[in-house]
């Protein structure tokens, strides 16, 4: 997988913790990493990596998965192959945190529960978990209390809140701590009280 991958803040050989940005559709890793500067991660290493073609999978998010082949399987390895990346660099996933908006975020959010683990936290700007239905038997293992934010709009034209309610579900019964926060009429867009969340939740977190 040839995914192009950016980086930013401290270096990852020097760093404690790291931040996986993951961009939404017809963005770009620029694009998601500005949102770190509003973030409260200058101690972090940045790693922000880039889809082909600005997109992660070329249907809904609620399409059959078979629908999203082979690009979902892709993209999924991609996020993968920058977690052992990380993890080599001596950062434990207990220090490795994801954010992502949108498609992105529904990504970090299907990553992470396909692979429950102790990480730092895990941030999703208007997301959920993928497919047409949540299908339990593809998630596996125990968050043990990662604080887990899910901030969204209803109406979403792209992201129905039944699903956020659905992932921020199967994510506490697998031991997330999650905190779901939901605007009304917010657009599809990310908002400084997410922000604030995210910040007061997550990066501010005392370890």
């Amino acid at each position: 997988m040839n995914t192009n991958i950016l980086t930013d803040g401290v270096p990852l050989n020097e760093a404690k913790k790291a931040l996986v940005l993951i961009h939404g559709r017809g963005a770009n890793a620029h694009d998601i990493l500005s949102i770190a500067k509003h973030l409260k991660v200058n101690d972090f290493a940045l790693v922000a990596p880039e889809a082909e073609n600005r997109t992660w999978y070329p249907y809904s998010f609620l399409a059959p998965l078979d629908q999203n082949e082979p690009s979902f399987s892709k993209s999924l390895e991609a996020i993968h192959q920058v977690v052992v990346a990380i993890q080599q660099n001596g950062i434990e996933k207990e220090n490795i945190y994801f954010l992502g908006f949108s498609q992105g975020a529904c990504l970090a959010l299907e990553f992470a529960t396909r692979n429950a683990a102790k990480y730092g936290g895990i941030v999703a700007f208007t997301g959920g978990l993928i497919g047409d239905q949540v299908y339990e038997n593809h998630y596996s293992g125990n968050f043990e209390n990662t604080p887990v934010f899910i901030g969204t709009s209803d109406p979403d034209f792209h992201v129905p809140v039944e699903r956020v309610n659905d992932t921020e579900a199967l994510m506490t019964k697998m031991g997330a701590d999650v905190t779901k926060k939901i605007y009304q009429n917010m657009g599809h867009t990310i908002s400084m009280d997410e922000v604030d969340c995210a910040n007061a939740l997550i990066f501010n977190k005392k370890q």
